[in-house]
């Protein structure tokens, strides 16, 4: 549900209606339009007497459903008014797809496959082309290649990039990315945050791409230390049109360490344990646990090599974790121990409890 105030409405009156909406239990978002500010309304509102509330001098309208992208000025809120692309694959073009879809910012976008932007301008997804030429005009630049092509790319046009732009990377590792261009973006004078969405499917490219790929999902954010708070405030919101569930900010380091865990060994783990030889017979003897433990052995193995190697000194460590645990389990069933097999399995059970909850 949204609330639509008038134009003129003080902020002293705008925070008063806010409390209020929240005192019934819901969570506000304000978003200040050209002409009118709305608050839009999370959470159950159906006890909400809109009668009630459009009686307020300052409430022009309520209107049940999700703010739509006409309903705000996206740009004039966030300074934003052009996006640039790199990389037009299934993340990239779902970058472009979200802001085209939430937003009012022009959006250009750069692949190496020159065919694929110049189909995503057929179909609207971008408005041109990224160049060398028109790069200066983006107020924020997603780059969604490779990691080391990401290097590539910014270093190229880091003379180009318009100061005070906001540069944002989508790789899978941040340690090399963020070393290599927190001193390029200072020495050019714009932005330069390391980001990760925490979003993707089984294929790549960019006819698999969609505008609501990362709604509630988490993007992460490696930000300079000496970042300021108004600063994590800004990413937030040029990020607002897709929709993400949650900010995470971490180091570079922090971020490398607990991908190895959460993302890049269970890649690790069902790319091996799909190739045992039993795997041939499991038609007609596979559900659930059969479908999400080899989900990901399907996956680009060029891309994922290089991020494997990159990052290799945490998957090792994780590794070993596993093999570790692996050999007491595989002890139990060589000595035919029923109690340290229940004790293993009951460990892993508390320990899933422990982190996630029942």
């Amino acid at each position: 549900m949204i609330a639509i105030l008038k134009k003129g409405t003080t902020d002293n009156e705008i925070q008063g209606l806010v409390s209020w909406f929240e005192e019934q239990g819901v969570k506000c978002q304000l978003l200040e339009g050209n002409n009118q500010t709305i608050i839009s309304l999370r959470g159950k509102t159906s006890h909400i007497d809109t009668e009630l509330v459009e009686s307020l001098e300052m409430v022009e309208s309520i209107k049940r459903g999700n703010v739509k992208p006409n309903d705000i000025s996206y740009s004039n809120k966030t300074g934003i008014k052009t996006v640039g692309v790199v990389g037009l694959g299934i993340i990239g073009a779902s970058y472009a797809k979200a802001f085209r879809e939430n937003s009012d910012a022009t959006i250009l976008g750069y692949n190496r496959t020159l065919s694929v932007a110049h189909f995503a301008k057929l179909e609207g997804t971008i408005d041109d082309v990224l160049t060398a030429e028109n790069i200066g005009s983006c107020d924020l630049i997603i780059v969604a290649l490779y990691p080391d092509a990401i290097i590539d790319f910014v270093k190229e046009h880091a003379k180009h990039i318009k100061k005070g732009a906001l540069v944002v990377d989508a790789g899978g590792l941040k340690r090399k990315i963020c070393r290599e261009l927190f001193p390029v973006a200072k020495e050019n004078g714009f932005t330069f945050v390391g980001g990760h969405p925490m979003a993707g499917k089984r294929y790549s490219g960019y006819k698999y791409a969609t505008g609501s790929l990362f709604k509630k999902a988490s993007l992460i954010i490696c930000p300079e230390k000496e970042l300021k708070a108004s600063s994590m405030n800004r990413i937030k919101e040029a990020f607002a049109p897709c929709e993400f569930g949650r900010l995470t900010v971490c180091t570079p380091e922090e971020h490398d360490e607990v991908i190895a865990f959460t993302s890049e060994m269970p890649h690790i783990i069902s790319n091996a344990f799909i190739k045992s030889p039993t795997a041939k017979g499991h038609k007609g003897f596979s559900a659930g646990s059969y479908n999400d433990m080899t989900r990901v052995a399907w996956l680009n193995e060029t891309m994922w090599t290089e991020i494997f190697l990159e990052n290799r000194d945490n998957i090792i460590k994780e590794i070993d974790y596993l093999s570790d645990f692996l050999e007491e389990y595989r002890k139990a069933l060589v000595d035919n121990d029923a109690d340290s097999m229940w004790n293993l399995l009951h460990d892993g059970k508390l320990a899933k409890e422990e982190i996630d909850g029942k």
